[in-house]
């Protein structure tokens, strides 16, 4: 048992060194974010003389970060809700019905997990379709950037669940619709709950897609506030940083709440395989 214990110590150590990098980044921010102009000038890790919280006030009234957090929230959450509807439908579908063709739609949709964006056609899409600068247009691009991963996630938690489930379910009357939503859609909660988080933090942080198709600033998400402010006040990095912490901020408590949600997907999911 010593042994043993003596062996991880080499793997805890650089677990723990890996971790301490990757938190220096945050804590030099948060820090930074609470000097005044002079004193981040330098971006170093002392503490501040003086905590001067009023520096977020000043970017959440100068930076507009309420509108910007708002259609953040909008943004990620309608495109997340999207992801999970027709991701599991699509992935029950397809996984049920194990024909010909529907194996080629599902490796012809999973094939978008690797194939990279076409910006000039998708241009040429959104204009005919008059979806440029709209709120349902920038949804809808971020639902179908994530929507193939969801179908290959979930459509491997699918096998994992028992045919005769669905055919006892028949058998007591249920229809296709309540056949899925009140009975398969429940078992598939750890492997669409991972995918709509997953989903959630990646919308959160997209950047080019808003870039191109959003030309109002009344409409910019969070990362295109941050990058309007950095250009107002690239010298005041005091300002920056906070900025930046109100941007992650977010994103660090969806994952925090939703990581023990991710380990139950893919241990659930490795059980019932």
């Amino acid at each position: 048992m010593k042994i043993q214990k003596l062996k991880s110590i080499p793997a805890n150590l650089l677990a723990i060194l890996i971790s301490a990098a990757m938190f220096v980044p945050v804590y030099l921010l948060f820090v930074n974010s609470l000097k005044s102009e002079v004193e981040s000038k330098a971006m170093g890790a002392e503490l501040p003389n003086q905590i001067l919280l009023e520096n977020y006030r000043t970017v959440i009234e100068q930076g507009k970060l309420g509108i910007a957090f708002a259609n953040s929230m909008l943004y990620a959450s309608g495109a997340t809700i999207l992801v999970v509807i027709f991701a599991t439908t699509a992935a029950f579908a397809l996984s049920r019905n194990r024909s010909p063709r529907n194996r080629f739609l599902y490796f012809f949709i999973t094939m978008g997990i690797a194939m990279p964006i076409n910006y000039v056609t998708l241009t040429k899409v959104m204009q005919a379709t008059h979806l440029i600068n709209t709120v349902w247009g920038i949804m809808i691009l971020y639902a179908a950037t994530k929507i193939p991963f969801g179908v290959f996630l979930i459509y491997a938690f699918i096998e994992s669940i028992p045919r005769e489930i669905d055919e006892a379910a028949i058998i007591d009357g249920c229809g296709p619709l309540q056949l899925f939503f009140t009975i398969i859609f429940p078992l598939l909660t750890p492997a669409w709950v991972t995918t709509a988080i997953l989903s959630f933090l990646d919308f959160w942080s997209e950047f080019v897609l808003p870039l191109y198709f959003l030309q109002s600033s009344a409409k910019w998400p969070m990362t295109l506030a941050v990058y309007n402010f950095f250009g107002m006040f690239e010298s005041k990095w005091n300002l920056v940083s906070a900025d930046i912490v109100l941007t992650v901020l977010p994103v660090v408590i969806v994952y925090l709440l939703g990581q023990r949600y991710i380990i139950s997907g893919m241990t659930t999911g490795a059980v019932k395989g």
